[in-house]
């Protein structure tokens, strides 16, 4: 189909366009921008004077719940609440049941996702068999069958050998490692960031040494063996600072953090709101801030959700006892733009950092609006607000930024040039 996008402001990250154009869709790819391209005749038009014309958003942890988990999400509700939040691709976590580290389950995932047709699923392997960090699954095999990266999740190795010889297999075949560093010992038992919040409240605590001792562990081991590595969920200022130490050394590394890492702090527990519970935890104020810095400098390209769609009961206990994480994917841009009306980031930045920076970091075929490239983006409003639950998508509504009014307001998600979503 031929459409024709009329008057918006387009903003392209990886080459610095900034400006109202008109854009030309045809055959899923993005063929024009500005000028209209000879004999074009357009079969739809989308009246886009007042909005945003962006890269569709990349995010590079939504955990799909399928299969193994269909009481908490599928792959359609999913794939559809995270093209509301204008995402146009997605990176899938290996905690499925079962474990993602058999072809046959990244195919399973695939099939589905082009199903639903929703947005494009990059799934990401396990590192090890069912995660168990003792034997390596097989990556060559799930690369082939479509897996981008690999990763354990915070189930780490708890053997640096075992570990190292993972990594200097992968780098042998130049495959992508994702660390989530938290030390094991230290985390085990833990429910809060260890500090004054976790003190007062009575909640065992998790130092933010769990994080910088796996940390400085994991950056030595990629020293020592060359592989490409992303480090995710960073929570402290200090993991910050030892990313941006390795990235000045040379070292081939990126970072992500969890969005809601860059708006809530440990504070947010004191009412013991089990919505609040994530691993790793909220971090104190200080933590928060330098998170924010190293987003603003580019130590932290990218911004993920790190959605984790919970049923009902999974929250209903008392806060140890309940289940971690929040449902936020379809809230991914509002959410962001927050960061924007607060002044942290320009309206380029955050983009960058919602789409170039993520597909930069796993070597994604996306985060660009270039001519020629598939047509994935995403039209937005920044003058109008979400009102966040009044619709949604997603099976989990564990999200404590439930009616909450946020900035922007997502128009329409477009993949292959196709309406995947419309307010």
């Amino acid at each position: 189909m031929r459409t024709a996008i009329l008057g918006p402001r387009v903003i392209d990250p990886s080459s610095g366009l900034d400006r109202v154009a008109d854009l030309y869709l045809e055959d899923g790819r993005l063929a024009a921008i500005g000028q209209a391209p000879a004999a074009f005749h357009a079969e739809k038009t989308l009246e886009a004077r007042g909005l945003v014309a962006a890269p569709g958003l990349v995010d590079l942890s939504v955990a799909l719940r399928e299969p193994g988990y269909s009481r908490k999400g599928s792959i359609a509700s999913e794939t559809l609440a995270a093209a509301a939040g204008g995402v146009t691709s997605l990176c899938c976590p290996p905690q499925t049941k079962p474990t993602l580290d058999t072809s046959a389950v990244a195919e399973l995932i695939l099939d589905r996702a082009r199903e639903a047709g929703h947005a494009k699923v990059f799934p990401i392997g396990a590192l090890s068999k069912d995660l168990a960090g003792e034997q390596l699954a097989e990556l060559v095999a799930l690369r082939d069958a479509g897996c981008v990266a690999f990763g354990n999740g915070l189930d780490s190795f708890r053997n640096s050998r075992t570990l190292r010889r993972a990594l200097e297999y992968a780098a042998t075949f130049d495959l992508t490692v994702i660390f989530h560093s938290q030390d094991h010992d230290l985390a085990e038992g833990g429910l809060a960031h260890e500090g004054a919040t976790a003190s007062f409240l009575g909640l065992p605590g998790i130092p933010e040494t769990a994080e910088t001792v796996a940390l400085a562990r994991d950056l030595l081991l990629v020293e020592q063996t060359g592989v490409r590595a992303h480090f995710s969920q960073l929570t402290t200022a200090r993991g910050a600072q030892l990313i941006a130490d390795a990235q000045a050394r040379g070292l081939p590394v990126t970072a992500d953090v969890a969005l809601y890492q860059l708006i809530l702090t440990d504070e947010a527990l004191q009412g013991f709101s089990s919505l609040y519970h994530v691993q790793p935890p909220l971090r104190s104020r200080d933590d928060r801030e330098g998170l924010r810095e190293a987003v603003k400098r580019g130590v932290i390209g990218s911004i993920a959700s790190h959605h984790q769609p919970h049923e009902r009961d999974a929250k209903l206990a008392p806060f140890g006892a309940t289940e971690p994480g929040i449902s936020s994917v379809q809230l991914l841009l509002p959410l962001a733009m927050s960061l924007v009306q607060d002044g942290l980031l320009d309206l380029p930045t955050l983009l960058a950092r919602l789409s170039l920076g993520p597909a930069d970091a796993l070597r994604l075929p996306a985060g660009r609006l270039s001519v020629g490239a598939p047509a994935d983006l995403l039209l937005f409003d920044p003058q109008a607000s979400t009102l966040a639950g009044e619709s949604w998508y997603s099976k989990g509504a564990n999200c404590p930024f439930i009616g909450h009014c946020l900035p922007g307001a997502v128009r329409y998600t477009l993949v292959d040039g196709r309406i995947s979503y419309q307010a």
